[in-house]
């Protein structure tokens, strides 16, 4: 078993999340949100929460996101819902990733749910990590 390396050891939740929304927005994720959820809850730090327009595009930011941090060797502690593509989540024990079909992601409304969670903005978050790597 390969090691983790160095520059990745130790990432917080933040820096996944901003590894995470980096992938979404390269890979065409719609309406990213990044939710704040420290204090709030007991099983997470983050979350990322985007749509896909269809239920392929859905399981390929999945995997796409899935794939950038196991190059890292980052692995998911669960990933449900891959093979419908209506709704996967990937957990990073740190950070959960929810990418919905947009239909589900209306029904479901996390947004909602986790009102009171600060929202980061995605832009500004990929932005500071990519300063802190320079």
């Amino acid at each position: 078993m390969q090691k983790l390396k160095k520059e990745y050891r130790g990432l917080s939740g933040r820096e996944l999340a901003a590894i995470s929304c980096r992938v979404a927005s390269d890979t065409k994720a719609e309406d990213l949100v990044v939710l704040d959820l420290r204090g709030l809850a007991t099983f997470t730090d983050y979350f990322v929460i985007m749509s896909g327009r269809s239920t392929r595009h859905v399981q390929g930011l999945a995997e796409a996101i899935e794939g950038e941090l196991s190059a890292k060797r980052i692995t998911t502690k669960n990933c449900e819902g891959l093979s419908e593509g209506l709704w996967v989540l990937l957990d990073f024990d740190d950070l959960v990733i929810h990418i919905f079909y947009h239909d589900t992601r209306e029904f479901y409304d996390l947004e909602g749910l986790w009102h009171d969670a600060p929202r980061i903005d995605p832009e500004a978050l990929v932005a500071e990590t990519t300063e802190d790597e320079a």
